[in-house]
């Protein structure tokens, strides 16, 4: 089944050039997924295509209409649609929300601009989400940071093996990475990932994983939990991250 995705802006040109590269103009070349782009103005008011006003009350800035949204989404929604409004106000977009909506048919992602949309428009969306706690021009970079999330975990997208082990993936951040050269100013390669012992290796990066998300993201670690075997992981490392610090102060 293809993933189909229309995206409502007034700013197609903003979006044309990333999905047709990498990753997700791959998806759109074969099949895998198809983005349509339009135009919000479309649906506009009158001769003048108008989309937004000013806001009751006063106040800076323009407010994005609710009519020209309302036909737009009359339009393009069909049983099976889910229609997003991308906004700061939104719950913060996860892997999770990622990995669900990789999964529906249709997906209708509403780009607001200017001061933002009138009230009466979030009752025709079924859910908001954010990209983070920052406000940025318009909602067509965050409305690409979904697109991408999600097409690569569409299946025959990427090798499934790829997705297994990324980050967030288990709730936790992916382990270190290495290639050639075997050493670069100084710096080596940790020896367990060359001894072709794949048992070993798996446990290393497993362990490494814990190690990186509770040094840097010890929330993720809170809201997953650890295994027995994942808690000796961890006093392992400690424990060995105490012996380089004893020889290191000894050399010193």
């Amino acid at each position: 089944m293809t993933l189909q995705i229309d995206v409502l802006t007034l700013f197609p040109a903003m979006l044309a050039g990333p999905l047709d590269e990498s990753i997700p103009g791959r998806a759109i070349a074969r099949g895998l997924v198809s983005v349509r782009v339009r135009d919000l103005r479309e649906w506009g008011i009158g001769r003048h295509r108008s989309v937004d006003d000013a806001p009751y009350g006063g106040g800076a800035g323009m407010v994005l209409r609710p009519e020209p949204v309302g036909d737009a989404l009359a339009a393009l929604r069909r049983s099976g649609s889910t229609v997003i409004l991308m906004d700061p106000a939104g719950e913060p977009f996860r892997q999770s929300i990622a990995d669900e909506l990789a999964t529906r048919e249709h997906l209708v992602i509403l780009c607001p601009r200017y001061e933002g949309v009138d009230e009466r428009i979030r009752s025709l969306v079924d859910r908001e989400i954010s990209i983070g706690d920052y406000i940025l021009s318009g909602g067509e970079i965050p409305a690409l940071v979904v697109i991408d999330a999600v097409v690569r975990l569409v299946p025959g997208v990427i090798e499934e093996a790829s997705i297994a082990e990324e980050s967030f993936a288990h709730g936790l951040l992916e382990y270190p990475q290495y290639t050639r050269p075997a050493v670069y100013r100084a710096m080596g390669v940790p020896e367990i990932l060359t001894s072709g012992d794949h048992g070993a290796v798996a446990r290393w990066r497993h362990a490494e994983a814990l190690r990186r998300t509770r040094e840097r993201r010890p929330d993720l670690l809170a809201a997953r939990g650890l295994s027995e075997d994942e808690r000796r992981m961890l006093a392992e490392i400690d424990g060995i991250d105490t012996e380089d610090a004893k020889r290191r102060r000894r050399r010193g």
